[in-house]
Parts: C-alpha cells; structure tokens; sequence
C-alpha cells in the first residue's frame, strides 16, 4: 500500500472540510488519534516484523465528551501506541482529582456530578468509589513502607472517631505515630485503628514499627496513659520518655475552684519553665511537689501527686539544651494533625469502615506540607540526638 505525504496546507484544508460537514471538535480529535496510532502501527510492524490484528476499545476525555477510541493490535501483542501513555495519565490524574475532591469533604455523588460537568459523561457514586482504589493501594503500600532505622524523636496520640462496624456507630481508636527525623523534617510513621486506646495497644504499635525497621528512639513524647512506659520498655528499652506537660497542666486545672485556676496555672508555668538552664529533671519535679504540697491545705486530692514518681517523666524535657525544650515537653504537633484529622473526617459523618478512616486520615498526613520543613534549634541539642547536619 502506497503512503500519502500531505502538507501542512493540505492537512489544514482537510481539517477545514470535515468541519464544514458538520464534524465536531471531538470528532476530529478521534479521527486524528486514531489516525496516529494506526500510523505507528505501520511503522511498528515493518521494525519487527508483526502483523496488524484488528482493534481495542479505549476510552478518552476531550471537549467535555467521551472519545471511544479503537487501538490498533498486532498479532503478537506487544504493540502500545505512545498515546496510550497520555491517556494512561489522564485516567491517573482522574483518579487523583476524584480522591482530591472527596478528601476535601464532596460526596462521591457531589464529586461525580463535577466530573460530569469537566467530562461530560455521567459516573454513579459507585464509579468514583473505584476511581479511589488506586488511592487505596497507594496508602497501603504507604502504611507499609520501611523506616528509618533511627528517629531521634517520636510523638504519639490517638484520636476517636465514629465508624460503622456490624451495623453499629461507635467511636474507635486511631492511633497516630509522628516522627522527627535526622534531616529534622516529620513524617507520619504509621496510623492503626483498634477498638480503644490502652497500653497493650501501644505496644503492639510499638512492635510494627520494629518490624519495619525501627531500632533505635531517642525520645518518646505522648500523654499520660497508664502503662504506656512499660509498653515502650518492653519493645524499645532505654529509650526516654516525656508526658505532654500541657495535658497535666488541664487536667490539674479541673481539681481546683474556677476560681483559683489562674493562680494555679500561673504556678504551673513556673516549674514547668524551660528557660533556665541550670533547672534539671529532679530540680522541676521537687518544685512540682512543692506546689502540690501547698495546693493540699486546700485541695486534699493534690496530696496523691506529692512524691508520686509517676510524675517525673513530666520533667524528662529539662534533660535536653533550652533551645529544644519547647518543642519536647508538649504533643502539640500531633494535637494539630489531629485537628486536621477531624475537619477532613466530620463532612463525613459516620465513615463505613475502618480502612476508610485510615484512607482518609492519611490523606491528611501525607499532604502536610510543613512536615517537609526543617525545624530549627533541634540540631542544639547534639549529645542526646543524632543529627545529619
């Protein structure tokens, strides 16, 4: 078969005669496509020696309209017009728009009426719901990922959120751990959803983390749940531990009279300074139980606190260079994430499942673009932690 060569001019006149009788934008985007595929399929064929084989339906987006495209095939199968790599990315980028929109808090019917306005073609819930599954396995293989087998410092909360489960809404546990790495940028290391928070949970927390390479912490920062220290004892030993002092300080402002919470807190946040640099671990403990004492003449529930060495730990942030100490003694970054956990997932009102949960918390993590930061002062502090720079 002969091949035409056609010039500029002569494709331009082409292109203004099939307008003229009455084909669309979207029909000569398909005819040239497909014109172009079948063109390299001849070019293909000739380079190895493989025989045309008929056709494939695929479809594109152009114009707000579905192009039905035909692939051409060859008989040995190994031909892939490079076209198929840009309507590859454009499906992807489907996906990732459609994930985009319904992690910001669209519905997927909200979010398939908006495709149906960019495409031009209908897509149920259901069809954007798969469109998500890609998104799914990447966060799966997210959750999995190796680590770092050093983190100089970890954070770790839970937060509570409604899902269904056997035909029930209850509010269940997720338990997030942030890490500081050496290069002093955070990343979230893992998100595992159990029924309720505890100890025991923690630890098997702690044991994933080992599993995926984890072998050295060099400060575990977190609130004041029972237990947690033998939890961590017993899965990475030695490693320090710090109980968020913002967390005691509201919780000993509930034992006192309104009245008297000003006075208190203004007590608390002289032995929980981080300024001086002479003030040690027992020195801010034996402060913290000087003020129980005089706090007990008139509140009897403050002499439980008084040499109660569960208490210390509360302390462990006075160890470290006052240039670190405020970024240590609170587990504010991980109750920020938390918040924005909980903006994302309260559109969504009771989630179907655990896993959607998770997809959509790590949607949140991932996306955290101060995480990517350096944070500044941390490298000060160069005996407990080891740094990169």
């Amino acid at each position: 078969m002969k091949t035409l060569k056609f010039s500029t001019e002569q494709v331009t006149k082409i292109v203004s005669d099939l307008k003229t009788t009455g084909t669309d934008s979207c029909g000569l985007m398909k005819i040239f496509l497909e014109a172009m595929m079948s063109a390299e399929r001849e070019e293909y064929k000739v380079a190895h020696q493989d025989m045309s084989n008929g056709y494939r339906p695929r479809r594109a987006y152009g114009q707000g309209k579905v192009l039905e495209l035909k692939v051409p095939r060859t008989r040995f199968g190994n031909f892939y017009p490079v076209l198929l790599s840009v309507l590859k990315d454009q499906q992807a980028e489907m996906e990732r728009l459609s994930f985009s929109l319904y992690s910001a808090g669209l519905t997927t019917l909200q979010v398939g009426e908006i495709f149906e306005q960019i495409y031009g073609k209908h897509y149920s819930s259901s069809s954007i719901s798969r469109m998500a599954d890609h998104a799914r396995e990447e966060v799966s293989a997210w959750l999995e990922r190796p680590l770092d087998s050093y983190y100089p410092i970890l954070y770790i909360d839970c937060t509570f959120v409604p899902v269904r489960r056997a035909g029930a809404v209850t509010k269940e546990a997720f338990y997030t751990v942030l890490g500081v790495r050496q290069d002093r940028t955070r990343e979230v290391l893992s998100i595992v959803n159990l029924p309720s928070e505890s100890a025991i949970g923690w630890q098997q927390a702690f044991e994933q983390l080992q599993e995926r390479g984890v072998q050295e912490i060099g400060l575990l920062v977190s609130d004041g749940l029972k237990g947690l220290g033998d939890s961590l004892a017993s899965v990475f030993s030695g490693t320090p531990h710090q109980l968020c002092v913002v967390h005691l300080m509201r919780h000993l402002a509930g034992k006192v009279k309104r009245a008297d919470r000003k006075r208190l807190m203004e007590e608390l946040k002289e032995v929980f300074s981080n300024s001086d640099s002479n003030q040690s671990q027992q020195s801010g403990y034996q402060q913290f139980n000087q003020l129980c004492n005089r706090w007990t003449e008139h509140y009897s529930s403050f002499s439980a606190l008084c040499g109660n060495l569960d208490y210390l730990p509360y302390f462990t942030y006075l160890n470290y260079h006052p240039k670190v100490r405020p970024m240590l003694y609170t587990t504010n970054w991980i109750e920020r994430l938390n918040r924005d956990y909980k903006r994302t997932l309260k559109m969504r009102g009771a989630l179907p499942n655990p896993e959607a949960v998770i997809l959509l918390m790590a949607r949140v993590a991932l996306t955290r673009k101060a995480f990517d930061r350096k944070l500044p002062h941390l490298n000060k502090e160069e005996n407990a932690f080891k740094w990169l720079d």
